[in-house]
């Protein structure tokens, strides 16, 4: 791919990502075409339709969320830290820094579902895999399933909330979760 098209579809992804999360699923080819700064041709050229670029918006999320679970377990594979770390770990960067990430999954959700499930599949495996561990080294209450940390993370304060307060929301969260008392 040319320097300059490699270029337009570079800012042509990121603003669509950031007109999905400001303005959702209603996002307008013609609108994510103004803000990349591209002719509406060239975007149609790189993406012939909204679900082809809704599809790699969502993938890209996939990849980087499946890096993230993946670089998790080699670390507690490799002894660098253990799962009770890497899952608050994991609940502080959902709750607290990855705000607009569930803004835009939200938005994809109704847009691209086939990614996101695969996203949800391999998060889940990862997360009850880093749950096993947790519980062979006590760390977390008996019963605390990935399911748990699902609705947990499903109902956690959203970018709406001021960050002190989504801190000690994932404060709170995790001594709801962990066998601190053993």
């Amino acid at each position: 791919m040319r320097a300059d098209a490699a270029r337009n579809r570079t800012a042509i992804l990121t603003s669509a990502r950031t007109l999905l999360i400001a303005r959702g699923p209603e996002a307008g080819m013609d609108e994510i075409a103004a803000e990349a700064g591209v002719a509406v041709g060239t975007l149609y050229r790189h993406f012939p339709t909204k679900q082809d670029l809704v599809r790699e918006i969502a993938e890209d999320l996939g990849a980087a969320i499946a890096e993230v679970l993946d670089s998790a377990a080699a670390r507690v594979a490799a002894g660098q830290t253990t799962a009770a770390d890497e899952l608050l770990s994991l609940i502080r960067r959902v709750v607290v820094d990855l705000g607009e990430e569930r803004l835009l999954r939200a938005a994809l959700s109704n847009l691209s579902p086939e990614p996101l499930h695969a996203m949800r599949a391999h998060a889940v495996e990862a997360i009850e895999s880093l749950i096993a561990t947790a519980h062979r080294d006590r760390a977390l209450r008996p019963g605390i399933s990935a399911e748990d940390v699902g609705l947990l993370l499903a109902a956690s304060p959203g970018p709406d909330v001021p960050e002190p307060a989504r801190s000690r929301w994932t404060e709170l969260a995790w001594l709801a979760l962990s066998d601190h008392c053993r």
